[in-house]
């Protein structure tokens, strides 16, 4: 019955299947897939064109090939598009051409003034079918049920009663800031995908193409390889580093964990431990700066603050991150007595360098034209040019016309589910907009929570982890800033801690069950059931989900304030997560009891207090568990690792 439940729930969240064009199917795919990335290049880099025009185009031409990549549901046909497949994409390409025509006037008229035409509807009904349709397909039901949601909200909400009720919307209002304004399908999410995250992705694509995931790979395990649950800690290690510039927890786990899941489970690992050790590693790729993922750049975009700002910002929870998450597998690793890397598994460090080493310049290249001001776009840019730069100088790493016309087809065939994703969030926003759903939501919080700041921010958490559901991250990013982004701003939480808590725990929701996209993807290559892979990752990053709460109670960790704050924070956090880790985990050199991990819980917690005689408190605590409790320091063997 369990398997049954758990089968059905994949088929409810489940996407469409994914084609990789070949024959003439593949020429057409590459074809509008480069037009695309050269239209996505020249309007970041050359060109000035309207913010409504580039987003209708880059959604237009995204369904156009989506369609044909993306089948309608996970058992069809994985090598050829259907009828039906083709007809919407030549509906979306009509509907791009005649959008294209109307630019002019479009981007000169005057909302709910200027009258749509009969055409202006027809094709806006085309493209709002499709923007859901396509959303279904690349991200499942679960996206797609919350827009239809605020839809059905916009047309009837007028028939609710009290603080939820608003004014009659009828179909021409709905249609006219939906397609002809930023508000809508082409507003902000959209031209995000249509700018950052596609320069970004394209940067992480070129880098895998010249062999710069490889050498990440082999750097992780040079360092990491020989320690107890050697693969595990290469998973964290290159994870974290190739999460750097994909952003994306699917793709990272589908990128390393291709090689480290088989390697884990070789060497004793249990399937679903496996997987989880990959999730929770990949899952925190989205929180690393310089690139970080898509929701990063919304939240740029949404708050105003620079994108250097967030990526600076962004620092210390990347660390604490990834400490807790290398500390449990640690902690776990002793428990069950897993072997670190074969010695012919492990590459020297002094030869990957020479070999690789250069593609640590690109990151740098990223990181000082972000220092320098640069806009995120252009940041992008200049990373893609120093990889082709770098890779130039040695002939197995060099590229030409034709692999890069493979990248550029690539990028677009990752950036379909973002942009089906970010479509169906413009919907959500432009819903929330017309009806202002926000400063009611607000309200409602406000009455539940007695606008106390504590229960508020557990309240915020829980939701973003429940809006994330089934979710891209930067969807239940979008969705929890636009809804509960006020609420906090109105408590007086500084909006840069306030969006960094929304965008941390819109990560979280990633791994979290009973949907956690990144745990499917992980469950096809460890061959276990993806709920069980969920649970376990969770627990592995348990420690993570409190270190939000940080960047509220003391902002430091955020790097705002004075150095020696910043730098008092970021131990006692450090120390925090740590103490959290072996307080989940349960061992250090022996087993520890049920007292002695409640404890260390407590003084885990107590690290991340406003109040330096909580903290102190906390630190006696942990110094005292661990020079009085025997069982701390006393090895006992614990074998569990055996398939």
């Amino acid at each position: 019955m369990i398997r049954l439940g758990v089968f059905r729930a994949s088929l409810w969240f489940s996407v469409g299947v994914r084609r990789r064009p070949t024959g003439a199917l593949g020429w057409f795919f590459t074809t509008v897939s480069v037009a695309i990335a050269v239209f996505v290049i020249t309007a970041a880099t050359f060109i000035i064109i309207g913010p409504w025009t580039l987003g209708m185009l880059f959604t237009c031409g995204m369904m156009t090939i989506g369609f044909l990549t993306v089948g309608a549901f996970e058992n069809s046909d994985p090598d050829r598009p259907s009828p039906l497949d083709w007809l919407l994409s030549g509906v979306a390409l009509a509907s791009g051409i005649y959008f294209s025509l109307q630019a002019g006037v479009v981007e000169e008229r005057i909302s709910l003034l200027d009258e749509l035409t009969a055409w202006d509807l027809v094709f806006s009904t085309a493209v709002l079918l499709l923007a859901i349709e396509v959303t279904r397909r690349t991200t499942g039901l679960g996206l797609t049920m919350v827009a239809l949601l605020f839809i059905a909200y916009n047309f009837w909400g007028h028939l609710l009663s009290g603080v939820l009720q608003h004014g009659l919307i009828g179909y021409e209002h709905f249609a006219d800031i939906m397609m002809f304004t930023t508000d809508g399908i082409f507003g902000l999410p959209i031209r995000v995908a249509a700018t950052y995250a596609f320069l970004f992705v394209l940067f992480g694509t070129t880098l895998q193409a010249t062999g710069g995931g490889d050498f990440f790979f082999d750097f992780a395990a040079s360092i990491s390889g020989r320690h107890p649950g050697g693969p595990a800690k290469v998973a964290v290690v290159s994870s974290g580093l190739y999460g750097m510039v994909s952003g994306s927890p699917t793709s990272d786990v589908v990128t390393t964990g291709s090689i480290t899941i088989p390697i884990m489970r070789k060497l004793g690992y249990k399937r679903a431990l496996a997987g989880a050790v990959e999730v929770a590693a990949s899952t925190g790729g989205s929180v690393v700066p310089p690139v970080m993922g898509s929701a990063a750049f919304i939240m740029a975009e949404y708050t105003g603050i620079e994108y250097q700002d967030i990526a600076i910002a962004a620092i210390v929870p990347a660390l604490l991150y990834y400490v807790c998450v290398y500390s449990q597998v640690h902690f776990r690793s002793l428990k069950m007595g897993l072997r670190p890397l074969d010695d012919d598994q492990i590459p020297p460090f002094v030869e990957t360098m020479k070999q690789g080493g250069l593609f640590f310049v690109p990151l740098v290249a990223i990181t000082v034209a972000l220092f320098n001001g640069y806009t995120p776009t252009m940041v992008a840019v200049f990373g893609t040019i120093a990889v082709l730069a770098v890779a130039m100088l040695k002939s197995k790493t060099r590229i030409g016309p034709v692999t890069m016309i493979k990248v550029l087809a690539e990028t677009c065939y990752r950036m379909v589910p973002v942009a089906g994703a970010c479509a169906a969030a413009g919907l959500i926003i432009g819903g929330i907009t017309m009806t202002g759903l926000a400063a009611k939501f607000a309200h409602v919080i406000y009455l539940i929570t007695e606008a106390q700041l504590f229960s508020s921010l557990l309240l915020a958490a829980a939701l973003t982890i429940v809006l994330g559901l089934g979710m891209p991250t930067p969807s239940a990013y979008i969705l929890a800033g636009v809804l509960m982004g006020p609420l906090l701003d109105d408590l007086g939480v500084p909006i840069l801690a306030a969006h960094m808590f929304l965008l941390y725990y819109a990560v979280m929701s990633a791994i979290t069950p009973p949907v956690a996209v990144a745990a499917y993807a992980a469950a096809s290559i460890a061959e276990d059931n993806p709920l069980h892979i969920a649970v376990l990752s969770v627990r592995l990053a348990l420690a993570a989900f409190v270190v939000p709460f940080g960047f509220i109670y003391r902002p430091e960790i955020l790097l705002v304030g004075a150095p020696l704050g910043i730098l008092g924070a970021t131990l006692s956090a450090v120390l925090g997560v740590f103490l959290l880790a072996l307080a989940v985990e349960g061992y250090w050199r022996g087993e520890l009891r049920s007292w002695q991990r409640l404890l260390l819980a407590a003084a885990g917690l107590s690290m991340f207090a406003s109040s330096l005689p909580i903290t102190l408190v906390g630190l006696a605590v942990a110094a005292l568990l661990w020079l009085a409790t025997p069982g701390m320091r006393k090895p006992r063997p614990h074998p569990e690792g055996a398939e």
